[in-house]
């Protein structure tokens, strides 16, 4: 099986663009076999970071991170891409695009600036006029109470845990000896992309990811205003339909909706999973949170993915370098955190689950290793195979 590469470009690594993975036979649909890299795709100095596929042409979009743009490349062989059309502006250290399941457009996060951008899509594919949709607000920085989600506190029916005060109170039970084993969710970790404004005190918006909902409803993260935001395309733009606000300082990174009608949010500074589902008007809210118990101090929560029967999620952990892996509980509305994992290289910033096959790729490694996945628990195993890759950040099965 084969594999699309996005990766950090010289700039920000040591990548030349859009590489090829293959796991096992180029054909095969199975991923535990040896890993190998094919070659680079094509050239991208801006920093291919992350890329999708159009739902129904051989059609691939990059988000250029440090150009601030997204690029089209068409299809032009097995194992070769070529640009199509311009790159299109879209904001500061643009990191994400998911494109709509009819092909019509796609959306851009960009982590710099906060933008969320609707990029339209011809009928060949080819990106073009790019309209900013409107801009997040600190749901903590004066916003009415009640559209507040506190740590602690009542939300829509469900309790948030406020895990600051059970780490503390765990820490003193734990006593000198154990006493550091315990989680610091009671201190937000910095982290080595944190900005000057951060570092001084200032919340600032940090767009992250966009995943398709059900009946045209998209949702994106915002990592710095801990937000879930909720939209529906127009003729004139994406229009906000509602907000749903996690705990403060959390950093609502990546997400993934689940067969059973939930929404599942990691937060990369809490290192947490929070369960978003819609009461009887369609309105999203928190139903229930866990913790990914057992990570560090300083540890960030990266990518989300979910086996192919959907039971089990897997958390990616850098600084530990650990997948949590936790199990779907009964009808999705709630997780249950049931083994921490080696990831078996360093920064795990991406994922990908290919039937019994975990693979990671090991950012500042510079590799991807498969790791085999028990059939009964789904708890991850030693790694199988590894493979040089230099700075990758994202693998996309190739159609």
């Amino acid at each position: 099986m084969r594999f699309w590469v996005g990766a950090y470009a010289p700039d920000a690594g040591s990548a030349e663009g859009i590489g090829i993975l293959q796991a096992g036979d180029a054909d095969s649909v199975w991923a535990s076999g040896p890993l190998g890299m094919v070659g680079t795709a094509v050239a991208a100095p801006g920093s291919p970071s992350w890329v999708a596929s159009h739902p129904h042409l051989d059609v691939l979009y990059a988000a250029l991170e440090s150009d601030g743009a997204v690029q089209a490349y068409r299809r032009t062989g097995e194992t070769s891409l070529a640009p199509f059309g311009a790159p299109v502006p879209a904001g500061e250290a643009v990191c994400h695009v998911a494109v709509a399941p009819d092909g019509s457009f796609l959306v851009a996060s960009c982590w710099g600036d906060g933008r969320v951008v609707r990029i339209a899509l011809d009928a060949a594919g080819r990106p073009s006029a790019p309209e900013i949709a409107v801009a997040a607000s600190d749901p903590y920085g004066g916003a009415p109470e009640a559209s507040v989600v506190e740590t602690g506190a009542r939300v829509s029916g469900a309790v948030v845990p406020d895990l600051a005060a059970a780490a503390r109170a765990l820490r003193d039970a734990a006593g000198e000896e154990f006493g550091h084993l315990v989680p610091a969710y009671d201190a937000l970790p910095e982290t080595d992309a944190e900005s000057e404004e951060a570092a001084a005190g200032a919340r600032v918006s940090r767009a992250h990811q966009t995943i398709a909902l059900p009946r045209g409803l998209f949702a994106t993260t915002d990592m710095g205003l801990d937000l879930v935001r909720f939209w529906r395309s127009t003729g004139v733009g994406l229009r906000l339909v509602h907000e749903v606000a996690l705990p403060k300082g959390s950093g609502p990174r990546h997400g993934l909706w689940h067969p059973s009608g939930h929404l599942y949010v990691v937060t990369e500074l809490s290192r947490e999973v929070f369960v978003l589902a819609p009461d009887a008007e369609g309105r999203w809210r928190v139903i229930s949170g866990e913790p990914l118990l057992g990570t560090l101090d300083g540890d960030t929560a990266a990518e989300l993915c979910a086996s192919r029967d959907a039971s089990t999620l897997y958390a990616g952990v850098r600084g530990s370098d650990t997948i949590g892996v936790l199990a779907v509980r009964g009808a999705g509305e709630s997780l249950q955190l049931t083994a921490l994992a080696e990831a078996g290289t360093h920064w795990p910033r991406h994922h990908v689950v290919v039937n019994d096959t975990l693979l990671v790729a090991g950012q500042l490694a510079d590799e991807i290793v498969s790791l085999p996945l028990d059939a009964r628990t789904g708890v991850p195993g030693r790694v199988r195979h590894r493979t040089a890759s230099p700075s990758p950040t994202r693998l996309l099965p190739m159609r």
